[in-house]
């Protein structure tokens, strides 16, 4: 597809053009765009389900590739998991659950990918990617793959060493338990529950900045008095301040600018910079 509109595929709505946006049909397909763009100095991005994203109102210059449904691999071996990168992580999560297999209920309703929930170590409610990976098999920028295992992932809060690297995650392999389906059950509606009452149903690209350390960032923004602050149509969310919602037709710049004030309310009151947690890529504006 050339000059295709990314609002079309990021949770955000949001978003200028991809010079081209291109889906591969399997791996090898993957790794002769990734070669061939290495050959030809053409600018590469990887993509998922487009969450955790906020991109240019210019858009994104070169390739911009979307692991879609030919990496939604899925097999099990006992309590071991195969899950190819494109699969979203809630339908790996419900697959699970109806496996008898516990230790991805935080998980149910996480939007975004499995490739993308590891590299960025994904969690909720004490629990993260990190506790069940054992081992990720990537694509190196150099058309080469690897299997890293999780001590290798390095990983911190929001962190894997793969943001340093910017490999390309192909395969995810988790180690469950097995359990009780209705418990496992029970609990997954629990989470589902919470967020339903707690998060935005409008379009957003979910957690805007990270929590920092023995805070909440959701908490500190609210009480820096930014809850409803709007710019355009982008608006910090009523129901969860570290959410900001596309009203319709906001632009990167209206939410960039939403992101700049709160940073500074925070600052000026708690003396805490908030860092960002979701991605910011494309040409700038």
């Amino acid at each position: 597809m050339v000059n295709e509109p990314m609002k079309n595929h990021t949770s955000l709505k949001m978003g200028g053009p991809a010079d081209y946006l291109i889906i591969p049909q399997n791996q090898e397909e993957l790794v002769k765009l990734l070669l061939f763009s290495r050959k030809e100095f053409i600018p590469f991005f990887i993509f998922g389900a487009g969450t955790n994203l906020l991109v240019s109102d210019k858009g994104i210059r070169g390739l911009a590739v979307k692991m879609d449904k030919s990496f939604r691999t899925l097999s099990f071996e006992r309590s071991q998991i195969r899950a190819g990168a494109g699969l979203p992580l809630p339908m790996l999560s419900a697959k699970a659950a109806r496996a008898g297999l516990s230790g991805m209920e935080f998980a149910a309703g996480i939007p975004g990918t499995t490739g993308a929930a590891a590299v960025i170590n994904a969690g909720a409610y004490g629990n993260s990617m990190s506790d069940i990976i054992t081992s990720i098999k990537v694509l190196t920028w150099q058309g080469e793959i690897r299997t890293i295992n999780s001590r290798e992932m390095q990983f911190g809060y929001r962190y894997s060493s793969l943001l340093e690297e910017s490999w390309i995650v192909l395969e995810v392999q988790l180690a469950l338990v097995e359990g009780d389906y209705s418990n496992i059950k029970s609990r997954m509606e629990e989470f589902l529950e919470h967020r339903r009452l707690n998060h935005p149903v409008e379009p957003s690209a979910g957690s805007v900045f990270r929590n920092p350390p023995g805070n909440s960032a959701g908490k500190l923004i609210e009480e820096a008095g930014c809850k409803g602050l709007r710019v355009g149509d982008a608006q910090v969310s009523n129901r969860h301040a570290n959410f900001i919602i596309n009203l319709g037709t906001a632009s990167c710049i209206d939410y960039l600018e939403v992101i700049k004030i709160i940073r500074e309310k925070v600052k000026s009151k708690f003396g805490i910079l908030l860092e960002l947690e979701l991605s910011l890529v494309g040409e700038e504006s």
